[in-house]
């Protein structure tokens, strides 16, 4: 049996706040730097996310988080969400609990009445990208990032999904 059919989507609660946090931080120190921005969305879930109309999602694998991902309200014009801070545990990625929780997100963006979702990453983050392309988002050309590290910005249109 896939280890994706043992895992559950569930929404996030302040008692995995420390999971979120060291989820994405594992990724993000291990091929970029921490910038403040995530700083503010890692410390402060409640605050910076959800008490802005944002969702959390968090994949549970034998009563342990092994993956999160956000649905941020969005800055940019044009679009409802941004999908953020996508983590998986690196000794389960490749495994389709990332698969599991963008296809959860992007169907509660849609539950919550959005249209366009765009997202910021890396090219050097292949697996993710060719994730994200598989899901049909499209990259944004001429796009600009509040991050250092985003080379690419994607979007994807929900009537499509």
């Amino acid at each position: 049996m896939p280890i994706s059919d043992t895992i559950s989507v569930i929404p996030y609660s302040d008692s995995y706040q420390q999971e979120f946090k060291e989820l994405n931080e594992a990724w993000i120190t291990k091929y970029f730097k921490m910038e403040k921005m995530d700083y503010t969305a890692l410390d402060h879930p409640k605050e910076y996310i959800l008490d802005k109309g944002g969702y959390i999602a968090v994949a549970i694998l034998d009563n342990q988080a092994v993956g999160v991902c956000a649905l941020i309200p969005s800055q940019k014009e044009g679009y409802d969400f941004e999908l953020a801070k996508m983590g998986v545990s690196e000794h389960l990625q490749g495994k389709g609990i990332g698969k599991l929780l963008a296809r959860h997100v992007i169907d509660k963006a849609k539950e919550m009445g959005a249209k366009k979702l765009y997202l910021e990453s890396n090219r050097v983050l292949g697996p993710a990208l060719s994730l994200y392309q598989k899901l049909g988002f499209k990259e944004m050309i001429g796009a600009t990032s509040p991050y250092e590290r985003s080379d690419i910005q994607m979007e994807l249109h929900l009537d499509n999904f």
